[in-house]
C-alpha cells in the first residue's frame, strides 16, 4: 500500500495523508510502508526529537519517499533539513524547500477519495 505522510505535532492533517505526530511514528511509517509524499515539520514539541531526526533516519536506512516537502515554520530547521537531504537523497527523489502546493494537496485529497 502506498501512503502519504504528514509529520506535525500541532497542525491538522490534510486529506489523503496519514498523520504522524512525532518522529518515532514517522520513522515507523517509513519502515513499514511505501510513501509517495512526505511533508515534514521540524519542531515537534519541547525537548522532543525533530524532523531532522527523521531526515537522519531516512539517510541511514536509505528509506526515501518519492517526494519530500518541508512545511516547517522554523527557517533554520527547514534549511538544515533541506541541505542534508539535498546532499544525500537519491536523484529520483523530489525535494522541495517549502510546503506542498495547494493544487497538489487538492489532487491528493481527490485521488484518495476515489
Amino acid at each position: 500500500m502506498i501512503i502519504n505522510v504528514f509529520l506535525d505535532d500541532m497542525r491538522a492533517c490534510p486529506d489523503g495523508f496519514v498523520l504522524a505526530r512525532n518522529s518515532e511514528e514517522c520513522r515507523l511509517l517509513l519502515e513499514e510502508c511505501e510513501i509517495d509524499v512526505l511533508s515534514l515539520d521540524y519542531d515537534l514539541g519541547w525537548d522532543q526529537p525533530t524532523g531532522m531526526d527523521v531526515v537522519r533516519y531516512m539517510i541511514s536506512a536509505n528509506r526515501y519517499p518519492k517526494e519530500i516537502y518541508l512545511h516547517s515554520s522554523s527557517l533554520v530547521g527547514r534549511k538544515n533539513m533541506y541541505e542534508l537531504l539535498y546532499q544525500s537523497k537519491p536523484q529520483n527523489v523530489k525535494l522541495a524547500n517549502g510546503p506542498i502546493p495547494y493544487d497538489k494537496l487538492l489532487h491528493i485529497a481527490k485521488t484518495r477519495q476515489e
